[in-house]
């Protein structure tokens, strides 16, 4: 069974030196965005991503083709766009906290795909389906494209998972924001949002009023990122509940923990386990990935994920 992504792969550029990224000097190469970050991450775990998006024939475009395959993530639903540029995306290198990131994907490959494209794509075989509320902010023709494959995938009743991963300076507005993911967000099987991403789009204070919010517009399983103090998962109609994060030796960089843990939560939910233990998988993806300099390379194997989730920590 098929996992279907959709997004924009970048081409990542990570300053190997601290400081102002106007003044890196020397950068390491590797591969960004959430989806593709999300797609690594089932792929390591055993499942079969189907990544869904448009390239241009450049250096980088091939460099996130050769990405894939090394990662074993299926190519099936990539479109390629001669003249088109892939997006880029430049990462500097934090002592502490979140390091700064400049974008370059204003009219790259990606942000050019259209509902058209979406609906010549071949679904077989394909079970389940996860967006994030980045790619839509992208364009319009990208928003559109996301709306007509959810509502290919709800005609073909796949569960759909939702990550609002917010990007407010690539929106007009706050209210177009939250107009626009909590209408993406309905006909979601699970969401997956922040705490403060849910206060922003729900005007809920607390993680059982965003669960609340969510499970009153028909959503079954909600789970709400807590940070370092873990997470708050609700089932509608079922049971609730508190669970702590798994503790982490030394944090080196943020970027891509929340996608780590959305990796979790889908491939447990795709093998069929509860949403308490796919929150406990994501929080242990999310833990191993802080651990690591990469948006990605630290995303674990099944093994990995067994080790830490036995000894309760990422050493």
């Amino acid at each position: 069974m098929k996992i279907i992504l959709l997004g924009e792969p970048m081409g990542l550029f990570m300053a190997q030196e601290p400081g102002p990224l106007s003044q890196a000097r020397q950068f390491s190469a590797s591969i960004a965005g959430a989806e593709y970050n999300v797609a690594v991450g089932l792929s390591r775990l055993g499942h079969v991503p189907a990544y869904c998006t448009r390239l241009g024939q450049d250096p980088m475009g091939q460099r996130v083709l050769d990405g894939m395959s090394q990662n074993h993530i299926d190519k099936s639903l990539v479109m390629t766009a001669p003249g088109e540029p892939t997006g880029l995306m430049l990462k500097g290198m934090a002592l502490s906290g979140d390091p700064d990131i400049a974008y370059y994907r204003q009219g790259s490959a990606a942000s050019r795909i259209t509902p058209q494209d979406i609906e010549q794509l071949d679904l077989s075989g394909c079970g389940r389906l996860h967006v994030t509320g980045v790619f839509p902010a992208v364009s319009a023709s990208a928003l559109a494209a996301v709306r007509r494959l959810v509502q290919r995938a709800q005609d073909l009743q796949l569960p759909i998972s939702f990550d609002p991963n917010l990007r407010p300076q690539l929106w007009p507005s706050e209210e177009e924001m939250v107009r626009t993911l909590n209408s993406l967000a309905e006909g979601a099987e699970t969401i997956l949002p922040g705490i403060n991403e849910g206060k922003t789009l729900t005007g809920q204070d607390t993680p059982e009023g965003v669960a609340a919010y969510y499970h009153g517009m028909g959503i079954t399983n909600v789970v709400v990122k807590l940070g370092g103090q873990g997470s708050f998962w609700s089932v509608r109609g079922g049971g609730s509940g508190y669970a702590p994060a798994v503790k982490v030796e030394k944090v080196v960089d943020t970027v891509g923990a929340g996608d780590g843990f959305a990796a979790g939560v889908i491939s447990a939910l795709a093998e069929g386990l509860s949403l308490p233990e796919a929150n406990r998988r994501g929080l242990a993806i999310g833990a191993i990935q802080v651990s690591h300099k990469s948006d990605n390379e630290g995303l674990p194997t099944r093994e990995r994920l067994e080790e830490v989730l036995a000894a309760g920590r990422v050493d």
